[in-house]
């Protein structure tokens, strides 16, 4: 059972990040701050949880928490600020959503920018250890997806629907034979080393 709270008597924001590791597309955060009665036995860190699971998670993670949060950074701006400082940037800016203003943050990781005056605590592989990062990871993880299930729309030859921007085998040989998109991050290795780019 994940822990509910870091510090009891605290008003904590979980906050965590999905794609990364993704060649396309955006990085995206969430911010939650839940009730300290909070209770699920089905929510874990969200790479432990079947897509079904994640989605089936979300309405009861947004309808139990007392402030939820996106904040997304586009893959223009991980090739400007780099992705550790987009990961970062999109946490701020789901924190800035939040309806609540948290007292302490916990962020998983182990590294994290100074948001505002407020105390932050990273924790390693903290998305399986605390609720309410368990629950932003989930949150971040779901809209991400939705975003790259809209772009699949229009790229549907990258398998979006399927990798979700990550570095499969499949999205590395249509990167290799198509070039790249609007949605690539350009700053990344698309390819090995030893390939190119057609264009």
């Amino acid at each position: 059972m994940l822990k509910s709270y870091h510090t009891k008597g605290e008003v904590e924001a979980g906050c965590d990040e999905a794609g990364r590791g993704c060649l396309a597309g955006p990085v995206v955060a969430a911010g939650v701050i839940l009730p300290s009665s909070f209770k699920n036995n089905l929510l874990n860190d969200s790479k432990k949880l079947t897509e079904k699971k994640r989605y089936e998670l979300r309405p009861i993670i947004e309808k139990e928490a007392i402030a939820f949060a996106i904040g997304i950074v586009s893959n223009e701006e991980i090739d400007e600020i780099n992705i550790l400082n987009a990961s970062f940037l999109a946490m701020h800016r789901a924190l800035d959503e939040l309806k609540v203003t948290p007292s302490s943050i916990l962020v998983d990781g182990n590294r994290f920018h100074q948001y505002n005056e407020i105390p932050h605590h990273c924790i390693i592989k903290g998305d399986g250890k605390y609720l309410s990062i368990a629950a932003a990871s989930v949150l971040a993880k779901t809209y991400r997806d939705d975003i790259m299930n809209m772009l699949h729309e229009d790229f549907p030859s990258y398998d979006w629907i399927k990798n979700k921007g990550y570095p499969t085998k499949k999205h590395r040989e249509k990167i290799q034979e198509l070039g790249t998109t609007e949605h690539h991050r350009m700053s990344f290795q698309l390819l090995p080393k030893q390939l190119e780019l057609p264009f």
